[in-house]
């Protein structure tokens, strides 16, 4: 009968060609081979990188995402934008009708952009926000609802990683404040949209509520991402095809159509879409 005789390693010890080394000599020769194994480690790539970013902030009680108008924005996009590959971030914010908690919304989109800039810093970055999420959007370009500083404006340092800037109803509009001629971050790049029957950010007569919850899709979704595509695009040789500051089916001489150099934002006569589309789930500012 044969017996089988195991035999075991002296305690706090492994051997290692021929010679008995200690406990951590031995791990350090275990992680040493791991090292080696091909593929051990991962190994980031800019090929994880998108082209560009939508860094959106959804309005006033919209579950969490980026909203209806930023859901709307973004395909629109990526329609426009000759094949770049965008993906998206929501900003992470409490959008209660308290209204107190745009600083951290703010915030959330400072410590992100400084994300992906670390991570990928060829990622174009566009910002965008509807509603109470263009707030946001004011305090990250400096430009604070009423001079008021609820949360920190991004450090110039990261601005050249912005390509573009798109806001929607932004009640800072109703004070003559529109972030086209506010902020000395974004300037040119920002494209402030409001339409004229939206109470939230239109001061004038002829506002109704559904002009702000159903007056942005489609008509100023895709006037927006056309002047956000040009801005991707700028340098590339791509044109995005009709693109102008008008909203499409306006003529030049059509009322509401901005005198020349007054920037992109809309707030004269601009007729909103005969089917605007599905209600929006949130309910309206106050």
């Amino acid at each position: 009968m044969f017996s089988h005789r195991i035999r075991i390693p002296r305690a706090g010890g492994a051997r290692a060609g021929g010679r008995v080394v200690g406990s951590g000599a031995a791990a350090l020769i275990g992680a040493a081979g791991l090292l080696a194994a091909p593929g051990a480690v991962p190994v980031a790539s800019a090929a994880n990188c998108p082209d560009a970013q939508v860094i959106f902030a959804r309005g006033t009680n919209e579950p969490a995402g980026i909203g209806r108008v930023g859901e709307a924005f973004v395909d629109s996009l990526r329609q426009q934008a000759g094949g770049l590959n965008i993906d998206t971030y929501a900003v992470n914010y409490n959008a209660s009708k308290l209204q107190i908690h745009t600083g951290d919304g703010a915030n959330d989109v400072i410590s992100h952009i400084k994300s992906i800039v670390s991570s990928c810093p060829n990622t174009k970055l566009v910002l965008g926000g509807y509603s109470q999420g263009a707030d946001v959007i004011d305090i990250v370009s400096g430009v604070p609802i009423g001079g008021i500083n609820w949360g920190s404006s991004l450090p110039p340092q990261y601005a050249g990683n912005v390509a573009a800037v798109a806001v929607f109803g932004d009640v800072a509009d109703r004070s003559g404040r529109s972030l086209t001629a506010q902020s000395s971050l974004f300037s040119s790049k920002v494209i402030d949209l409001c339409n004229p029957t939206d109470p939230i950010c239109h001061a004038g007569p002829g506002n109704e509520w559904t002009g702000h919850t159903e007056g942005y899709v489609p008509v100023y979704t895709t006037q927006a991402a056309a002047f956000v595509a040009s801005k991707l695009l700028a340098g590339s040789g791509l044109q995005v095809p009709g693109f102008g500051p008008q909203v499409p089916g306006l003529s030049p001489q059509a009322p509401g159509r901005l005198p020349p150099g007054s920037g992109p934002s809309i707030h004269g006569s601009v007729p909103v879409p005969a089917t605007p589309g599905t209600p929006s789930p949130q309910a309206p500012l106050v």
